[in-house]
């Protein structure tokens, strides 16, 4: 599961619609609709919001946002009409941790599209998030992190 900080608009057509579904997901097990993925690191900002539930439908209203954009037929009745009033934060070094990742998943699968994104350094966010100063979210699993006596240590992206 991977709930994109960067903006859907980036994602290739495989992309968006897994964020979709995956999206759609969080939001059952958020709202307590199922016992799988209860403790995935993904939901944690979500959960850690003022109004987790809302938190999700903001989310998944800017995922319809792009998919709509595109021409998709994305259901918006599956997004519960509560929303946040102000945006989450979320660092930048988050943000930028993300986007080599989806850098690296556009270049395996949709060269144009890599091609074109490749030479932006820090692309926008999902409208959602303002962002912050700040390195990689500790609830990040990031391969090759740090580990000293068992605590992770922060990695941080210039």
């Amino acid at each position: 599961m991977r709930l994109w900080t960067v903006h859907p608009k980036y994602l290739d057509a495989r992309g968006l619609v897994a964020l979709w579904r995956e999206g759609l997901l969080a939001q059952k097990v958020i709202r307590g609709g199922t016992r799988g993925y209860t403790r995935h690191p993904q939901l944690t900002r979500f959960r850690n919001s003022n109004a987790p539930a809302a938190a999700i439908a903001s989310y998944l209203t800017g995922v319809h946002a792009e998919a709509k954009r595109r021409g998709y037929s994305f259901d918006s009745a599956k997004i519960p009409r509560n929303r946040l009033r102000s945006p989450m934060s979320e660092a930048r070094g988050q943000l930028i941790y993300e986007w080599r990742h989806l850098l690296a998943k556009l270049k395996r699968r949709d060269a144009q599209r890599f091609n074109e994104y490749r030479s932006i350094r820090v692309p926008a966010a999902h409208p959602l998030f303002r962002i912050t100063p700040g390195g990689i979210a500790a609830w990040e699993r990031v391969p090759g992190r740090n580990r000293v006596f068992g605590v992770r240590t922060e990695t941080r992206v210039a």
